[in-house]
């Protein structure tokens, strides 16, 4: 897959909740960004002067309530992490005027607007795909309603949109108090034909996803989205070279093998950038480490020969990988 980069300025930033920022990014020149549709996310390429490369995806949200966002401009919201990564950065640096490149919209967890129902189900700052959502389904008048799970009411960003939106068919669970949502139970009771649209912490999306095997439902009825493994917080600096092509490029700890090489201009084939869909491996000539496999895609007999790894989402633990490319 190609896909350009975009230069785009921080034309707004708004805290929503203590963690939760929301930024405005323009389009430097003033022209009209490429169109997406609920579901879509970006990648923000970033450069920390002290870790090098950072590369992060968010969702885009569309716009605040009813109203469409300036077609110049992409709106995300982000949640800063425990560990001082990719998140932390963009809450410490980005301010009205920083400049950055964000990839064109990929969308990897359509909405499908013919279902007969759609329910969307969301966790934490998992919400922000779910608003987009929301929004484009009451602006048609279809049929729909949200569950939107949090700790409590004052670390669930967009709940008040949430409401302005969807009105009677939202749900707020607040787990401090209500404990873990039955999602079996949420499931059951939801109309014939009823989708799940399904984003928020990996044990969410995983319940979900039995939640429906349980009950019986098609596989296809519960649709969530995955992003590339996220940071474990002991990630290193390593030196990919490319044995054919005589390159050597140097992957920081906040980006993937992926990123490293587009950066540097290298041609490489990839598509879902989320390990799954096994265009990226490539033959590992030597690694002085230990392969970390974070994909979904080789198996666990590929993954014990350590001949392959899928350079989107894996890396190595040690400071020099040889690839065949």
């Amino acid at each position: 897959m190609a896909s350009k980069h975009i230069e785009v300025v921080v034309a707004g930033v708004r805290p929503l909740t203590p963690r939760i920022k929301e930024f405005l990014l323009a389009s430097a020149d003033g022209r009209p960004l490429p169109r997406y549709e609920p579901g879509a996310h970006v990648a923000l390429h970033m450069v920390s002067q002290e870790r090098g490369p950072i590369v992060r995806h968010y969702s885009l949200i569309g716009g605040p309530a009813g109203r469409d966002d300036p077609r110049h401009v992409y709106r995300i919201a982000v949640q800063k992490e425990d560990r001082a990564r990719g998140s932390a950065f963009i809450h410490d640096t980005f301010a009205p005027g920083t400049r950055l490149r964000v990839s064109a919209p990929v969308n990897d967890f359509p909405l499908d607007r013919r279902d007969a129902c759609s329910l969307l189900i969301a966790g934490g700052i998992g919400v922000t795909p779910i608003v987009s959502m929301a929004r484009s389904l009451a602006r048609r008048g279809c049929r729909y309603s949200v569950v939107y799970a949090g700790r409590d009411p004052g670390a669930m960003a967009y709940r008040d949109m949430l409401e302005e939106v969807a009105g009677d068919r939202v749900r707020f669970h607040y787990s401090d108090e209500a404990g873990v949502l039955d999602l079996r139970g949420l499931l059951a009771s939801q109309p014939d034909g009823t989708r799940a649209y399904v984003c928020g912490p990996a044990p969410l999306i995983a319940a979900t996803h039995d939640a429906g095997a349980a009950l019986g439902w098609d596989p296809g009825r519960v649709r969530s989205e995955v992003f590339t493994a996220g940071p474990t917080g002991d990630e290193t600096a390593f030196e990919v070279e490319l044995r054919r092509s005589g390159r050597t490029v140097r992957v920081g700890p906040d980006a993937s093998i992926l990123d490293a090489l587009r950066l540097a201009d290298v041609p490489v084939l990839w598509d879902c950038a989320r390990g799954e869909c096994g265009l990226c491996p490539l033959p590992v000539v030597s690694a002085d480490g230990p392969i970390d496999h974070r994909d979904r895609y080789l198996s666990a007999e590929e993954r014990a020969a350590g001949e392959t790894l899928c350079i989107c989402v894996s890396r190595i633990r040690g400071t020099r990988l040889v690839l065949d490319a």
